[in-house]
């Protein structure tokens, strides 16, 4: 992928990106395909916590941005990702719950990071700029789950404002391995303080 045009990276050459600069420059979207199909596979492969048992395929990935960008671009949903001397080390998104009744909330469904960069600081960086695009956008509560066992996400949830909210045991199967299904949200209401009078 060709970032030589895109500026903004800070001082440790991270640079962090959102759909709308993403899609500002043809072919972009298209050529992030195969190196979040390569990161989520390789994760995935390693026992991480995203939601699959098996590597996901090229267009099952290449869907899943579709219908990220769409949301993005509908205002229902924001995507980010991450990249570290010109190479994409992470990606995480959020997108509004399609039941009418539950329009004002989000779910951040996920956040994936290249192990080799853990420390320094992508994670975080990713899920605050996802948690002020919800802002942003107006959403009311910001929810995720996380596997009991990812000790390093909850940690990094909790030190962002997220509050646990139920927790099921032994709900997710990795063959014969149980793990518990944690529930985490962030109620923005509560930090706006009183309304005016």
């Amino acid at each position: 992928m060709d970032l030589e045009s895109i500026t903004g990276a800070s001082a440790d050459g991270l640079v962090l990106l959102g759909a709308s600069e993403l899609t500002w420059r043809q072919g972009t979207v298209a050529a992030l395909a195969g190196p979040a199909r390569r990161l989520l596979a390789d994760l995935v492969a390693a026992g991480a916590a995203l939601g699959w048992v098996d590597p996901p395929g090229p267009d099952e990935v290449a869907e899943l941005l579709d219908r990220v960008l769409a949301g993005a671009r509908a205002g229902d949903g924001a995507l980010r990702v991450a990249f570290l001397d010109g190479r994409l080390v992470g990606l995480g998104y959020w997108l509004r719950y399609a039941r009418p009744t539950h329009r004002p909330h989000a779910d951040l469904e996920k956040l994936a990071v290249d192990g080799a960069v853990h420390g320094r600081g992508v994670g975080r960086a990713l899920t605050a700029a996802l948690v002020e695009d919800a802002r942003a956008a107006g959403v009311e509560v910001l929810t995720l789950d996380a596997r009991g066992d990812n000790e390093r996400a909850l940690g990094l949830y909790r030190s962002l404002g997220f509050s646990e909210y139920g927790r099921l045991h032994d709900f997710v199967a990795v063959g014969a391995r149980r793990y518990d299904k944690v529930l985490y949200a962030l109620d923005f209401r509560r930090q706006a303080g009183p309304p005016a009078r």
